[in-house]
């Protein structure tokens, strides 16, 4: 695996939060990462815009992104259930609000069960390879990632915690190598990051 060359980020406007779910939406799902924390309605609103940032990522890059690991934390998938289970709004979210117009399928899945299109089990390089494709896409999209997005992100919070990389460093990864395309537009599977 090459090391993830710097690059310059160039940020296109996306939507916030509030935006792609409207109003009654979004406080509905701020109050219910709120009461599922004791971290206050700041926190919460964070929540619910890193998980909507990452439906934004995947409905805008399903060839680069579908069928991947979900690499935000356990909460955000959490904000992600409420969504779906709001059936017509999120049919609407994924197919008018985001930038793909498709529905984006959820289904959990464990690591150890985690199997790529054609049967080829995980490893950790992989694994590596395919967090750091969030990276360059996400810093693209929204700008760096600040102390505020840190806990969110797996792969970010590793890299600064454990590789002592600072957020500058980390939003100036481009990605590792070209990626292959996926082949078609697969449901991002959740499951725990590989120990190490």
């Amino acid at each position: 695996m090459r090391t993830p060359t710097p690059r310059a980020a160039t940020v296109t406007a996306a939507p916030t939060a509030p935006e792609l779910l409207g109003t009654d939406l979004y406080e509905e799902a701020v109050g219910y990462a709120a009461a599922r924390s004791t971290h206050g309605r700041d926190h919460a609103e964070r929540q619910v815009g890193e998980c909507l940032r990452y439906l934004y990522l995947v409905s805008r890059h399903p060839d680069r992104l579908g069928g991947l690991f979900l690499p935000v934390e356990q909460e955000i998938d959490e904000i992600w259930h409420f969504l779906i289970l709001q059936t017509r709004e999120y049919r609407q979210l994924c197919e008018e609000r985001l930038p793909g117009a498709h529905f984006i399928h959820h289904r959990s899945i464990t690591y150890a069960g985690y199997r790529d299109d054609h049967g080829v089990e995980r490893t950790r390089e992989r694994s590596i390879e395919e967090a750091l494709r969030w990276i360059p896409l996400y810093t693209a999209a929204f700008g760096p990632f600040d102390e505020d997005a840190l806990p969110h992100w797996t792969m970010v919070r590793f890299l600064h915690e454990e590789m002592g990389m600072s957020l500058a460093q980390i939003s100036a990864l481009g990605p590792p190598d070209p990626a292959p395309p996926v082949p078609a537009p697969r449901a991002p599977v959740l499951g725990p990051p590989e120990p190490a």
